[in-house]
Parts: structure tokens; sequence; C-alpha cells
């Protein structure tokens, strides 16, 4: 396939973008500056500028482009940020997807979204057919995936990626939390009894080309684990595998104090199981926070464009 991908700089992009590339297909990666390689293209999200030739021919668009959600306090002005990162972006590409002649508009848009879509759910599992929470990030990932309907009105199959947090030690929240963790102050946030939807760096890219293939699945995919844990759970689980106690909590106000609204999210519960990538009988290779851990902390070298 020739695939056009927005984000291809980021953590994800980075490692999808090789993955694909050993399969045999070729990338075409947009980037924001003057092209130094054959395989780049020019944008201008921010101004929605796309010269729509470089879709034209294209087999699959992939938009994993976004601000990180976990790099700085979210203040008004970081918000922006994060919302015009993504709408911006996806918006762009929708509508140069749209004004394509329909014979050759790319056939498939993968399109980025979090679990944040679904707030704060408590104890109840959810799957793709659950509303949108009433949250920051459950109100940014509804105007998101909003944004990429262009595509879908002109007949492009449109999957959305609600993914969770990947595990893999180069990667938030895993590459945070290991030192306090090897020091032994790894703790528990809040009451630790709240669910943690995530998924391991191989399996989330294994679903992404999975998906890129399954031309019969369309609309919001769950990109999670089968069996979410507790942050209890997960804290006792990386304290074993360090051989480190983890005795502390962290209580909320703290957290609020020193990460501002980020304090929220993080103590959200998220029971979201993946309804659709089940049914499409994708097979995870670490489905379990255990043997996910474990492969994160003695990590095979990351494969690079």
């Amino acid at each position: 396939m020739r695939i056009v991908m927005a984000g291809a700089s980021g953590f994800l992009g980075t490692e999808l973008a090789g993955r694909l590339r050993q399969s045999g297909h070729d990338i075409v990666r947009l980037v924001r500056r003057p092209t130094a390689r054959a395989d780049e293209a020019t944008w201008d999200p921010a101004q929605g500028r796309l010269d729509v030739e470089v879709l034209d021919g294209a087999d699959a668009v992939i938009n994993l482009a976004g601000a990180n959600l976990g790099d700085r306090r979210w203040t008004a002005a970081y918000k922006r940020v994060l919302r015009s990162s993504r709408i911006d972006t996806t918006d762009t590409l929708a509508q140069a997807i749209g004004r394509l002649p329909a014979g050759q508009r790319p056939r498939t848009l993968l399109q980025a979204s979090g679990v944040g879509w679904y707030g704060d759910t408590g104890d109840q599992p959810v799957t793709e057919d659950a509303p949108a929470g009433s949250t920051f990030l459950a109100d940014l990932c509804r105007v998101w995936e909003a944004a990429a309907r262009p595509a879908e009105d002109a007949g492009t199959r449109v999957v959305l990626l609600r993914t969770a947090p990947t595990i893999h030690a180069a990667n938030a929240p895993l590459k945070l939390l290991l030192l306090p963790f090897k020091l032994g102050a790894g703790s528990r946030i809040g009451g630790g009894r709240q669910w943690m939807a995530w998924i391991a760096q191989e399996d989330w890219m294994a679903a992404a080309e999975f998906l890129l293939e399954r031309e019969d699945v369309a609309g919001p995919v769950n990109v999670v684990s089968p069996r979410p844990v507790t942050n209890a759970e997960f804290t006792r689980e990386l304290a074993h595998l360090l051989r480190r106690p983890a005795l502390l909590r962290v209580p909320g106000p703290v957290l609020d104090l020193v990460i501002g609204e980020l304090a929220g999210e993080a103590q959200r519960s998220q029971r979201v199981l993946p309804g659709v990538l089940s049914a499409a009988g994708f097979a995870w290779a670490y489905p379990g926070m255990d043997a996910a851990l474990a492969a994160a902390l003695r990590p095979e070298p990351a494969i690079r464009p």
C-alpha cells in the first residue's frame, strides 16, 4: 500500500512507520517544514493547507498527530494547543480527502482518538457503543472524531482508534514511573481502585496494521487490552517485577497541587473493553499486564524508518 501518515515523528508514529515499511508498504510522511527526503510532503494544518495531490492515489491515510497530553500542566493556553493540534490536522486531512474525485480517494483513514472519550466509567465495563463522558478529554475526543466526518461522508472507510496508554519503557506512563519505582517510591494513585485501560505497544502496532487491512471494520475501535487492571494491581505488578516495595499512596489533593487538572484524569476509572477488536478476531500477544510489563522492561531495539 501507499500510505500517507501524519504524526509519523511521534513515538507511536515512528514505530508504526518502521513496522509498515518492513511489511512492504510505502510511507509518505507529512511534515510542517521544507521536505528533506523523497518520502516526505509538506503541509500546514494550522492554515488548513494540504495539496490534494499528496493523497491522490494513496491507499490509506493514518493520522496520529496531536500534542502530548502529559507533557505539561493543562493551562488554558495548553488546552488550546491540545485541541488545535488534533482538530486542525484531522479537519485538514478529512477535507482534502473529500475534495478528491471518488476514484482517487484513499480507501481507508485510520484516525487517532482516545479512551478519554468515555470519561469516568467507575466499575462499569464499556465498549464502543458507550456515549462520550463529560470531561475535558471526553469533549476533546468527541470533537476530534467529528472532524474526520468529511472523509467518511466522501466514502472513505474511517476507523477511529480510541487508544489507551501504551506500555513501553520509553513511553509514558511507564517511562515516568520507572525511576521512582526503582528507588522504592512507587505509589498507588489515590485509592488505587480506579480501573486503567492500557495496551502493550507491540499489540497497539499489531492492531493498527490489522485494522488497516480489515476493510470490514469501521467506526470507533477501542485499542486496549482485554484485561484492564486497577491502579493498585498495576502498582503491585510493576513493583514486583522491579523487586521494590510500593507501599506509598499519593493522595488526590497532592496530585492536584503538583500537576493540576491532569491529576483528575489520572484518577478517573476507565474499565474499557475492546469489543470490536475481539469480535474481529484480533489476537493479543500481551493480553495481561504482567507479561506486558515484563516485555516492556526488556525491550527489543526500536524499529526505525
